[in-house]
C-alpha cells in the first residue's frame, strides 16, 4: 500500500494556486491585446479600401471634362457600399492642363471598425480614415 506525504500534497496545491494566480493576472492582458489586434486589423484593412476608392477618384479627376459628381460616384462605386453614405468625398479640380488633382476621402472609424478599446479610454469615436491622392491633369 503507497503511503501519502502529507507535505508532498500541500506542495503540489500551492503550486497548482501559483498557476491559477498567474493566469489570472495575464488573462486580462492578454484579453486587452487581442481586443486591440482585431481593432487595429479592421482599420487597416478599411484603410487600403479608402486608399483605393481616393486613387479611383483621382484617375479620374485627372481626365477633362469631369464633375465632382462623377468622382463621388466612382469612390462610392470603389468603396461597393461597404461604408454607406458615411464617406466624404473632397475634391480640388484643376482647370487646365498640368494642374494638380487633389482627392481626398474620409471616413468614420467607427462605421470601419467595433469600438472594442473605449473602456480602456482609447476611443474611435470623432475620428476618421483619410486617404488623399494627387494627380496631374490630363
Amino acid at each position: 500500500m503507497k503511503r501519502h506525504n502529507p507535505r508532498r500534497r500541500s506542495v503540489q496545491q500551492l503550486r497548482r494556486g501559483m498557476m491559477t494566480m498567474e493566469l489570472l493576472l495575464t488573462l486580462p492582458i492578454l484579453f486587452v491585446l487581442l481586443l486591440g489586434i482585431f481593432e487595429f486589423s479592421f482599420l487597416m484593412y478599411a484603410r487600403s479600401d479608402v486608399v483605393q476608392a481616393s486613387r479611383a477618384g483621382a484617375r479620374l479627376a485627372s481626365l477633362n471634362g469631369v464633375e465632382s459628381e462623377d468622382i463621388q460616384y466612382e469612390v462610392g462605386r470603389a468603396l461597393a457600399g461597404k461604408f454607406r453614405s458615411t464617406y466624404q468625398v473632397q475634391t480640388t479640380l484643376g482647370t487646365y492642363p498640368g494642374d494638380e488633382v487633389i482627392v481626398t476621402v474620409r471616413v468614420p472609424m467607427t462605421a470601419a471598425a467595433p469600438n472594442l478599446l473605449w473602456p480602456l479610454g482609447y476611443n474611435i469615436r470623432g475620428r476618421d480614415l483619410m486617404a488623399e491622392t494627387r494627380m496631374v491633369k490630363e
